[in-house]
């Protein structure tokens, strides 16, 4: 499966924002920061993560519904599976 270069572009930017994410967490433990401070960053890169995978899935998704060959029910189930492992 190809992926759009757009939706190439869109997780790139949010992994790179995730990445700067991570290593503000790590900043902010070294720094003896608030736990609660900790945690809502931490949620907020688990965020990130999370939409940029969706993302990819429903980039796939959209491309597998049009293809109704047998490699494209195929496609299907691996991206329910991969779904439901961000679920």
């Amino acid at each position: 499966m190809e992926l759009n270069e757009d939706v190439v572009a869109d997780v790139r930017k949010r992994l790179r924002r995730a990445q700067g994410q991570v290593g503000g967490l790590i900043q902010m433990i070294d720094e003896g920061r608030e736990c609660r401070d900790v945690i809502i960053q931490l949620a907020a890169v688990s965020r990130a993560l999370d939409r940029a995978g969706f993302r990819l899935i429903a980039s796939g998704l959209e491309q597998c519904v049009s293809d109704d060959s047998e490699q494209g029910a195929a496609d299907r189930e691996q991206l329910e599976k991969l779904f439901l492992t961000l679920a």
